[in-house]
């Protein structure tokens, strides 16, 4: 079954190219293309993507407001910044608003469709250079509130192992691989994860895992 994703730029060469790219893999199927984020709720409604792309800089609503909108109201779909920005501030606040992954525009190449698999099986896909720049801001606000309640959270060995496994990026495919398990077994772990650390998202995982000293 191919990948649905929609589109949120207000730069039509980009939309234009992202589609013409999309357009020849056909593990993909563009549902929609959108301007700005204005309506993004009744866009993503109608179009039902299992994935969204999302510009930052857009008319109206920026892309990281339109990510805590669709987060709260579709936690179900991936969204995948898409940008031309690295600056810390932007990084930090599309992964605290609920982004899975983030991207630099200057990949409108096959990085950007191994880009949206991975995010489709449970990975979280950045930039190199954007990667760098997360582990640095979770480190450093770690560093400010670090405290040890990994015994709270009851986690198991093996949740453990699972939830390591995320923090240094491995897809639940990977992590599958790696612990000799299976893809099923890795998604129970996982959403026992959620379950026990109170939280949402992959981003929320690593966060949390990273500034409580949990691994």
């Amino acid at each position: 079954m191919s990948i649905r994703v929609a589109i949120f730029d207000d730069n039509k060469n980009i939309r234009n190219s992202v589609i013409m790219l999309l357009n020849t893999d056909p593990d993909f199927e563009v549902v929609g293309t959108f301007s700005d984020a204005k309506h993004c709720v009744d866009n993503v409604f109608t179009s039902r993507p299992d994935v969204v792309l999302m510009d930052i800089e857009m008319p109206g609503i920026n892309g990281i407001e339109a990510v805590r909108i669709l987060t709260r109201e579709f936690p179900h779909v991936q969204i995948l910044i898409q940008t031309v920005f690295e600056d810390d501030e932007r990084v930090f606040d599309s992964i605290c608003a609920g982004a899975a992954g983030y991207i630099l525009k200057n990949q409108l190449n096959s990085s950007l469709t191994d880009a949206i698999k991975e995010l489709k099986t449970g990975g979280s896909p950045m930039s190199p250079s954007i990667a760098r720049k997360v582990l640095q801001l979770l480190q450093n606000s770690g560093e400010k509130s670090r405290r040890k309640p990994s015994e709270e959270y009851n986690l198991t060995p093996r949740e453990k192992e699972v939830l390591s496994a995320i923090v240094n990026g491995l897809s639940y495919k990977m992590i599958a691989y790696e612990l000799n398990i299976s893809y099923e077994t890795v998604r129970s772990h996982i959403k026992k994860i959620y379950e026990k650390l109170h939280v949402a998202s992959l981003t929320e995982v690593v966060a949390k895992a990273i500034n409580q000293n949990i691994v």
